[in-house]
């Protein structure tokens, strides 16, 4: 199959589970963000100079597959649902930098490159987790999902300061 296939030109985009939309529908927003969020984090790990956050980065991208697909999915069971052991390891890893970098005020985002593209990151995850409560709203947005986009956030906050304080130290707001 080619990559175009002209079935989206009349402003309808087929989900997961077969129905069609409009490519305007709140569903395709939120999995369309996930989806920015995914290509944002794909350029962000080729700066990141941590193994520990790229590695994690990595693993994020094959959960945001999995979140995606069950965004799209409006009817019938997805395969591979992100669960509530989905986002307690995104807790642990946040609870695991907290312990690490003690935050000492607010953080003025960006203190270098690969800080930079994760705080970046977080902003869009910010806004896909507002997409995904407003289809909550009018649509079954199982609860793990949506807490792990909001822990998700957190982490891509952390990874971020871990960055930072890596290379160079954090920089705070003053006053």
């Amino acid at each position: 199959m080619g990559i175009v296939t002209k079935t989206g030109d009349d402003g309808l985009t087929g989900l997961w589970s077969g129905e069609r939309v409009r490519k305007d529908d709140l569903r395709v927003e939120a999995y369309g963000t996930i989806d920015e969020l995914d290509s944002v984090l794909g350029e962000a790990k080729h700066w990141l100079k941590r193994d520990d956050c790229r590695n994690i980065v990595e693993e994020i991208q094959k959960d945001l597959y999995r979140l995606a697909g069950q965004l799209a999915t409006r009817t019938g069971a997805f395969a591979l649902p992100i669960t509530e052991q989905d986002e307690q390891r995104l807790g642990a890893y946040v609870d695991r930098y907290e312990a690490e970098i003690p935050l000492a005020g607010f953080v003025i985002p960006g203190s270098n490159v690969q800080s930079a593209k994760l705080d970046i990151a977080r902003t869009v995850c910010r806004r896909a987790e507002r997409r995904i409560v407003a289809l909550a709203w009018d649509a079954d947005v199982p609860a793990p999902l949506r807490r792990y986009v909001n822990r998700l956030s957190d982490l891509l906050f952390m990874l971020a300061r871990a960055e930072e304080s890596s290379d160079g130290g954090i920089v705070y707001a003053k006053g």
